[in-house]
């Protein structure tokens, strides 16, 4: 009955607004994502959503991958489990190696991952100042990878005076929805001080997160509870810039990121196993303003070591440098070219105990474990004054084992004005270009070197409708084809024999996603979004059909807020691993409903109090078949701004 009851709430939802709080509309707002310089929404032919500031701030202790998760579109498996599980992208009905991750400007991956991809759990949501989300392939601006969906992420940086802090730190629960103790199992800290003079700006932070309660593998029914299985994060960072005028700035950064994860067997048994992973960061910006244009150079150095302790220990150390420099020129009012190149380098090396042995030896060589991509592209952005908006572009990827290869894109709209209402159609047919992984080439048991490049298709189409800054609704179709699917392949089930190979099959995948903003007089505003993924069968493990998201703000006073978010996630299937039968075998997992609540308090300039609960329904579900996930919840914070 509660399912149902919610259900039908979440339709009705959807039928009288849906979009998200992410996506609040505002005329004069703009976004950089889908074309790397700011362009106001109204002039965009894509449906970007924004997490901006004001959104981040109300939802205190919230992971980035949990308020990616709420974006139409998108599923982030595992970001309602225990805070050390694996995460998966799935958007649009794809994977992890079809979404790349933007950080300050310059894509970041991990080349020791079997998908390339990066790792969320690495990010703390207090570093995050904005993310801009664009689904679809981009692959002519954002590279390889870029095949369903770019994730930016932009983090804070110095505020414009001499000196300012922020120090916060919460307290809460961490328990299953079958749990009957709510003690105090998370703890999430952060401080940052920095401030500007005279040009230079300068910013230190660290974040910290140590979470306990929660095993990773629910126990069989019956049976006494796991051990809990606990997760430890810290991340420190300083940045450092100088103005050299209006129109001359430098910055640079230096970050060390770490984090241990605690988890079970994979045979659905307690373990002690553990996950370790630090990573070094450094990088920076060049951006010089002149009189019709910019240029701008971003890059990017990444070292990553990971180790797995477990019953089959490895370890892993990947390497990646990317620059990406480009410069907007404007030719005539509303006509902007953008040309750049994007350079990355990438490798790794790989250690494991061979059988009987004691010691790590190398299995994979970062001398052969490498490889180099280097891309000129070409974006055209032309914004008329009656009403047609179109961005094409092209790219040309030069892959140091694969050769060259052309992906493009245009992306045309036309927008009716009708006094304060704008009513768009858009539309947008782009190609994307999706490279094995360096370990799907080269991993010593499943490695394969003759393995070719994933090729990707995506068809829009669709409204958006806005009036001022009340109400924004948009509805887009998508289609999207892949070809050449680097698949992993059962050779030989008796002897344990699997390979990583290309499909020749044709796999597709089609959905609508719906989005609206609607802003009630000046203290209640209300988001929600409806997604309906039509994903190739092969590729609808852990996909729902249909998810809504909804939420709900009011402004109790000047100080006060409070808020609710709706999630609804349908059947999805599952497949795992049958150790008795030596089998892969499907499960479906049943729909969830969760609500969380908030509310939070400001005494005076520099005081605020919050009091958030999560799933305060205590719905039970399950994200992935066996795997635990969060019941409600409890978290009591205080932050200090000075």
């Amino acid at each position: 009955m509660k399912k149902n009851l919610f259900w039908a709430l979440g339709l009705c939802a959807v039928s009288v607004v849906s979009a998200q709080e992410q996506n609040v509309p505002e005329p004069l707002d703009s976004v950089y994502i889908q074309t790397k310089s700011k362009v106001a929404r109204k002039n965009l032919g894509k449906v970007v959503s924004v997490i901006d500031a004001k959104t981040l701030e109300r939802r205190p202790g919230a992971s980035v991958a949990t308020l990616i998760n709420e974006v139409s579109g998108i599923e982030i498996n595992g970001s309602g489990s225990n805070a050390g599980q694996n995460l998966g992208y799935f958007v649009r009905g794809g994977r992890n190696r079809q979404v790349v991750i933007v950080i300050d400007g310059v894509q970041v991956t991990d080349p020791s991952q079997i998908a390339n991809d990066y790792d969320l759990r690495l990010l703390s949501a207090g570093q995050v100042e904005r993310i801009e989300i664009i689904k679809g392939a981009s692959s002519v601006l954002y590279g390889s990878g870029a095949a369903t969906a770019v994730i930016s992420i932009e983090t804070k940086k110095a505020v414009d005076k001499a000196f300012a802090g922020q120090f916060e730190t919460s307290l809460g629960t961490n328990r299953p929805a079958d749990g009957d103790k709510y003690g105090l199992k998370e703890l999430i800290s952060s401080a940052r001080l920095g401030g500007t003079s005279s040009g230079f700006s300068y910013q230190g932070s660290i974040q910290h997160q140590y979470t306990d309660g929660l095993s990773a593998i629910a126990a069989p029914e019956g049976e006494d509870a796991y051990d809990a299985d606990t997760y430890n994060r810290y991340n420190l960072n300083l940045d450092l810039g100088y103005k050299f005028s209006d129109a001359v700035r430098l910055s640079r950064f230096v970050a060390q990121d770490h984090f241990d994860a605690e988890f079970d067997d994979f045979g659905y048994t307690d373990a002690d196993n553990k996950s370790i992973t630090d990573q070094f960061r450094t990088g920076g910006n060049f951006r010089w303003d002149f009189k019709k244009g910019n240029l701008v150079i971003n890059d990017s150095h990444i070292w990553v070591d990971r180790e797995i302790e477990s019953s089959f220990p490895t370890k892993y150390e990947s390497q990646t440098s990317a620059v990406d420099a480009y410069a907007n020129y404007k030719f005539l009012p509303g006509l902007n070219a953008l040309l750049g190149v994007n350079a990355t380098f990438s490798n790794f090396s790989a250690f494991a105990i061979p059988f009987g042995g004691t010691d790590f030896e190398k299995t994979v060589d970062a001398e052969q474990a490498k490889f180099d991509i280097i891309d000129p592209y070409l974006n055209i952005n032309y914004v008329s004054d009656f009403g047609l908006d179109v961005s094409a572009g092209a790219r040309l990827n030069n892959h140091s084992n694969y050769g060259s290869q052309v992906v493009y894109n245009i992306n045309p709209s036309y927008g009716f004005d009708f006094g304060d209402n704008l009513l768009k159609v858009l539309g947008s047919y782009s190609t994307a270009y999706i490279t094995p992984s360096l370990f799907q080439l080269y991993d010593p048991f499943y490695g394969n070197e003759d393995l070719q490049p994933e090729e990707n298709t995506t068809i829009e189409g669709g409204l958006v409708y806005s009036r001022g800054s009340k109400t924004r609704i948009s509805a887009v179709y998508f289609t999207r084809s892949e070809d050449q699917y680097v698949d992993f392949v059962t050779l030989d089930p008796e002897l344990f024999i699997y390979q990583y190979q290309n499909i020749d099959d044709t796999f597709e995948a089609s959905g609508v996603e719906v989005e609206v903003f609607q802003k009630l007089g000046k203290r209640f505003d209300f988001t929600a979004n409806y997604t309906n993924t039509q994903a190739d069968e092969r590729f609808a493990l852990r996909v729902p059909e249909h998810k809504v998201n909804a939420s709900f703000n009011y402004l109790i006073d000047d100080r006060s807020t409070v808020g609710l978010q709706y999630q609804f996630v349908s059947d999805r299937d599952d497949s795992f691993f049958n150790p008795e039968t030596f089998l892969s075998e499907t499960v479906v997992l049943d729909s969830y409903n969760t609500l969380d609540f908030r509310i939070d308090r400001r005494f005076g300039p520099a005081f605020k109090m919050y009091l958030a609960v999560t799933n305060l329904l205590d719905e039970e579900y399950q994200e992935l078949y066996r795997y635990q996930t969060r019941g409600r919840n409890f978290r009591l914070g205080l932050r200090i701004d000075i």
